[in-house]
């Protein structure tokens, strides 16, 4: 899942940008509310974790503009502000959820797990299709009790073509997803192509794979 960390202490960020990576979250970090608004204008995020206190204004100028363009990006407020209105005025105005600082790194890891599974609308940790298995918590892939070795970026893709079974998801789709800031990625490079047919070997070494499509000149879409 891709994060936007919008904070303007540094050090806390690399500690948010540490500890989430190392969860499988891919991060990019700002630390104004100027570069926030860009960023989610531009590219697609699942989750935003947003201080109030910015520089150049208030992270609830940024969640107002999320809201209002109808972003189902899930936004977890983080910020030293304790007091009970402005927990209230950040979840009136759309956030998910809302940590105080200084707060347990464990603990925004489970709060952000539980907000990204309840929007993606799945309530248990493993999702089937057609006899694999996906763990969603530790990043495994079986099938039928054998394990299928995958690395990260084509876990992240299967497990995302998986959650939007039924639709076709474009290549650009996946490179924001699997690669975060499509900014920094050429989208007209082979290399999700490359990683899908390696993906698709190792899921055919176990079952057929009939319901693995490449819609040509588009993307990938897999049948349920």
């Amino acid at each position: 899942m891709n994060v936007l960390i919008v904070e303007d202490t540094k050090e806390l960020a690399v500690e948010l940008i540490d500890y989430l990576d190392k969860s499988g979250y891919v991060c990019k970090w700002v630390a104004t509310c100027e570069e926030a608004l860009e960023e989610v204008s531009v590219n697609q995020y699942d989750a935003l974790l947003l201080d109030l206190g910015l520089p150049d204004g208030s992270g609830f100028d940024v969640l107002k503009s999320v809201r209002k363009a109808k972003s189902k990006m899930a936004v977890i407020v983080i910020t030293a502000r304790g007091e009970l209105d402005d927990k209230i005025n950040g979840l009136d105005l759309g956030a998910d959820d809302y940590l105080t600082k200084p707060f347990a790194l464990t603990e925004l890891g489970a709060r952000l797990y539980a907000v990204i599974r309840r929007i993606h609308g799945f309530t248990v940790n493993e999702l089937d299709i057609h006899g694999f298995k996906i763990r969603l918590q530790d990043y495994k892939v079986s099938y039928e009790e054998n394990a299928v070795a995958l690395t990260k970026k084509e876990f992240d893709i299967f497990q995302y073509l998986v959650l939007n079974k039924n639709r076709v998801i474009t290549r650009l789709q996946l490179t924001e997803h699997v690669w975060g800031d499509v900014l920094e990625v050429s989208s007209d490079s082979n290399f999700i192509d490359v990683h899908v047919r390696n993906l698709r070997k190792k899921l055919d070494k176990h079952a057929s794979i009939e319901w693995f499509e490449t819609v040509r000149n588009v993307g990938y879409r897999i049948i349920s």
